[in-house]
């Protein structure tokens, strides 16, 4: 899962190599965070949150193929 958000952010971002994806396991819930730069979290959270909304749909449906819950966290 935090591979599939690392690669989903470096690609909307301008500074790729500034992306950090940390995981936080618990027993049926994984928080996964986001961080990226200031000038990158418009781009990350898009208009409206649509993009951060369909980075959450994403995670939730890979996340149901490990019977596993995900949440994403994007963190400034």
């Amino acid at each position: 899962m935090k591979e599939l958000i690392k690669y989903i952010a470096q690609a909307l971002v301008d500074h790729p190599e500034q992306v950090d994806v940390s995981e936080v396991i618990g027993e049926q819930t994984s928080v996964i965070e986001l961080r990226v730069t200031k000038d990158d979290l418009g781009k990350v959270i898009g208009k409206q949150g649509k993009t951060a909304k369909a980075m959450r749909t994403i995670l939730s449906a890979a996340s149901s193929k490990l019977n596993k819950r995900a949440v994403l966290e994007i963190i400034e």
